[in-house]
């Protein structure tokens, strides 16, 4: 019926909920307050309910797990475009400030295959940003076996929690991947964009970031095989790929 984002909260014309409530029309607080920007009055939804007993009363009712099944108008545009990388599309030339504090352009790597991916260093979730850096390890190990695949390859991590990620900190936590040393991180960088970059990045590779609970972040796992000419050969949208996989890619695209 209407939306306030200010307050993070919609007013429902609901359906009964069985053996709870019956139908009615009354306010809602939504558990993840950034949805009210892809709610609009005559949406029709499902959600999940959540609530408090307290004594033999319920309170502190919240809407969670929202999916639009109806939209009261389908010529509505949401106001970021998240574009999904296809083998062949051209990567912009982002500008991140790497973990010596030097500013850096993915355009500088031209000629060389560039594996990336996107991480945070606080990630509490051991499948998702660990993962990632665990699995860059090991194909940075296979790299170093091979001194000429060494040579025409670069890898990437890129943070898109800037504000927290300073040079020092990715540097600090870098090394416990890559080695604290000059030589590993002329082979792989770990950066972030300014903040002023990093809402075009994200949306170029497909990375979707909401906050979390006590300072997480949820987001989407992105990682991309560009190729010596600047352009997408693979993408990976979860954490499901493995490290010979993403090896072979590589290995293709230099030798092209």
């Amino acid at each position: 019926m209407s939306v306030d984002a200010a307050k993070g909260s919609v007013v429902l014309d609901h359906e009964a909920v069985p053996g709870f409530m019956g139908a009615m029309t009354m306010p809602y607080k939504l558990k993840d307050p950034s949805v009210a920007s892809e709610l609009h009055p005559g949406d029709r939804i499902t959600a999940k309910l959540l609530v408090r007993k307290v004594g033999d009363d319920f309170g502190d009712a919240m809407l969670d797990e929202i999916v639009v099944t109806a939209q009261a108008r389908p010529d509505y545009k949401p106001a970021v475009q998240y574009h999904v990388p296809a083998a062949g599309d051209a990567v912009p030339d982002f500008k991140l400030l790497n973990e010596n504090g030097r500013t850096i352009y993915l355009s500088q790597f031209k000629g060389r295959v560039v594996l990336l991916t996107f991480i945070y260093t606080r990630c509490p979730l051991a499948d998702y940003c660990p993962r990632m850096n665990k699995n860059f390890a090991e194909i940075e190990r296979s790299l170093e076996a091979d001194a000429k695949l060494d040579k025409a390859t670069h890898l990437l991590s890129v943070s898109f929690d800037p504000k927290f990620d300073t040079p020092a900190i990715l540097k600090s936590y870098g090394g416990i991947y890559a080695g604290d040393t000059k030589e590993k991180f002329a082979h792989w960088d770990f950066a972030a964009p300014p903040e002023g970059e990093l809402d075009a990045m994200e949306e170029f590779f497909d990375v979707g970031v909401t906050p979390g609970e006590s300072g997480t972040l949820n987001h989407s796992l992105s990682t991309a095989v560009i190729g010596k000419d600047g352009k997408v050969r693979a993408w990976y949208p979860t954490n499901e790929w493995t490290p010979a996989e993403v090896l072979a890619a590589m290995k293709s695209a230099a030798a092209a």
